[in-house]
């Protein structure tokens, strides 16, 4: 194949792998919107759509050039390279909107997602896939992360922990006499509907992390990268199921979608180095850890409505970890990735959030959110015909 068509092949391929990783914007949007109770689900989905907007421009003038320095690609059109990296930007502010859900005000956070995708977050980015600035020193590292098991998903998370410190659980969720108050989900479909088009978009995001598809070597390892992804997914899912049934004696599609959404993390570092058979494994694991994590967590205090903590950070771990023990990886170099990352990505959240925080309150007022966030922060309600629930 010649270097010109090479090109156009590669070009088309991010550009679709682009496409793909976009509909995880409506997939966010969806299963939030699912998880809050009807009175917050305009501001939920408000939020989705001024991350995507905020972090897509903040990335488009600042972020990207932290990240990998100017504009360039010799493989495909350097647009095409440079949406593909715009459309993991709004991903990692995406989780960290979805735990705070139903008491974080809107204004406050769309000023962390600037900081986050035009600071932050590309400096994560810098030190593991872009241009290392790093490079030589002490902290080098070595972690392999094919599409941000650690880069993006960890880094969100390790956010979240710090905003949901600051911020505080919602009133109500953690009675004074102990116990865990249950906010049951508003909308099922909605919250199978978002998953599965992360589940698809995940096909995009790591598929598309390759680079690559216009030689026998690249598709092939484009389609075994997307084949483990999903057997990650299936793996999560019918492990949970499976636990679910045993403990409960019943079948929470909830937590199995988390448990499909945790395996799909898990799996996220490393889709390209495993068999076909590793996977199931990873996966699986990746599901038990949802499933213990969202108890854990609640036990801890630390409210996160959509489970975010238990998906994201609990397998962006476990998924970098697992590259450096079922592949010849050094699991030393995936453990430094891991520890650096979240000393770097927690600190600085922490000090930014509570800087804005001192400045404009990240958490709506206790009558606020009894009322909810769509008729203060938005001026609309999702369902104005139904009776809210509090």
């Amino acid at each position: 194949m010649d270097a010109n068509t090479a090109y156009v092949i590669d070009t088309f391929f991010a550009l679709f792998a682009f496409v793909l990783i976009i509909f995880m914007v409506p997939g966010f949007a969806m299963l939030e919107a699912g998880l809050v109770r009807t009175k917050n689900v305009a501001a939920v989905l408000m939020m989705n759509t001024m991350i995507y907007a905020v972090a897509s421009m903040a990335f488009l003038l600042v972020g990207y050039s932290v990240a990998f320095g100017d504009f360039g690609s010799d493989s495909m059109s350097q647009w095409a390279a440079f949406l593909f990296q715009m459309a993991f930007v709004g991903k990692v502010i995406n989780i960290m909107s979805g735990g705070v859900s139903e008491r974080a005000k809107i204004i406050p956070l769309m000023i962390f997602a600037v900081i986050m995708s035009s600071i932050i977050y590309p400096i994560v980015v810098n030190v593991s896939w872009g241009s290392d600035i790093i490079a030589g020193t002490i902290l080098d590292l070595n972690m392999y992360d094919l599409a941000g098991s650690t880069v993006i998903h960890s880094t969100g998370g390790w956010a979240l922990l710090a905003a949901i410190l600051i911020i505080g659980a919602r009133k109500g969720r953690y009675p004074k006499n102990g116990g865990v108050r249950v906010i049951p989900a508003s909308n099922i479909p909605l919250v199978t509907l978002g998953a599965f088009l992360l589940w698809i978009g995940w096909f995009g995001f790591n598929g598309g992390s390759v680079g690559s598809i216009s030689s026998v070597e690249s598709a092939n390892s484009v389609a075994l990268t997307i084949l483990n992804t999903n057997t990650a997914g299936l793996a999560g899912a019918i492990v949970v199921g499976i636990m679910m049934h045993l403990k409960y004696k019943k079948l929470d599609i909830t937590m199995i979608l988390n448990g499909a959404l945790g395996g799909l993390v898990a799996i996220t570092a490393g889709p390209d180095l495993y068999n076909i058979y590793q996977p199931i494994l990873i996966g699986g694991i990746g599901g038990l850890l949802v499933a213990f994590a969202v108890p854990m967590f609640d036990k801890l205090k630390l409210d996160d409505p959509v489970g975010a903590l238990s998906v994201h950070l609990v397998n962006g771990v476990w998924g970098t970890l697992a590259v450096g023990i079922f592949t010849d990886k050094l699991f030393l170099d995936q453990l430094k990735g891991v520890v650096v990352i979240a000393l770097f990505a927690f600190i600085t959240s922490y000090i930014v959030l509570f800087l804005i925080n001192k400045i404009l309150p990240l958490k709506a007022e206790d009558d606020v959110q009894m009322e909810g966030l769509d008729v203060n922060e938005c001026g609309l309600e999702a369902y104005p015909e139904f009776k809210r629930a509090y």
